[in-house]
């Protein structure tokens, strides 16, 4: 395994849930943290007990907002992609800009980002996206969910032989409790997580730390490309 200490990683991604226990995770470990998203100001207030993160913006839907990013900071270590516009619905239920967003997201943007990176990643670094269970277990009402993550998964193979010696991951997490679904209301994020608890092998619902812990493996693992790790306890084979 490599060591953070000393290494610049930038995280994409709310000042929340998994892209914030990320951060954390790689503070922890002695790494220089950027990050990155669509509301700095809302980020600077999230980072506000750790002045030393340093706050940029980017929107992965603008073309010209990622190659100005990647300009601003110029070479970093390790380049994380949390961003995610989920278009969730049957099929009848689903618009053309819904789904275009949840590709532009987290589809086309990480293939930008990583064209405006491309030799701006220090040897040894690595960049790490984001693909999700519905790839991998295929349910009616994440239709739009389940492609854009095949698609994100499919993005992380190609770019690992693209970009190598680079290394490109990815992680696919299962339901994990954070503000994603609180949209669905108290009662229906209740049930789901019941459900999750009785029927998935890991038999709990998972924490943003445990994907955090994934990625510092991801960012640190010399030998590790081309693969996606599945932190879901086992979901997709529920």
């Amino acid at each position: 395994m490599t060591s953070l200490t000393g290494k610049t990683v930038l995280v994409i991604g709310r000042g929340s849930g998994i892209a914030r226990a990320i951060a954390e995770a790689a503070r922890a470990q002695g790494a220089a943290v950027i990050a990155a998203g669509r509301q700095p100001d809302a980020l600077a207030s999230a980072y506000r007990d750790a002045p030393d993160v340093r706050i940029e913006a980017v929107d992965l839907t603008d073309d010209v907002s990622i190659t100005a990013l990647a300009e601003r900071v110029g070479t970093v270590d390790h380049v994380v992609s949390t961003a995610s516009a989920r278009a969730r619905g049957r099929l009848g239920d689903l618009t053309r800009d819904a789904v275009q967003r949840s590709f532009d997201t987290k589809v086309i943007g990480p293939l930008l980002l990583a064209q405006a990176f491309q030799g701006r990643i220090a040897a040894g670094g690595s960049m790490l996206l984001f693909s999700g269970a519905a790839a991998f277990k295929i349910q009616v009402g994440t239709l739009a969910v389940a492609i854009t993550n095949g698609a994100a998964d499919t993005l992380t193979r190609s770019l690992a032989v693209e970009l190598a010696p680079v290394r490109v991951n990815a992680i696919s997490p299962g339901v994990i409790d954070t503000g994603a679904w609180d949209a669905l209301g108290e009662q229906g994020k209740a049930e789901l997580f019941a459900h999750v608890r009785e029927h998935s092998p890991a038999r709990r619902v998972g924490a943003a730390e445990d994907v955090a812990a994934a990625a510092i493996l991801a960012l640190t693992n010399p030998f590790l490309t081309g693969v996606t790790l599945h932190v879901d306890g086992g979901e997709r084979l529920a």
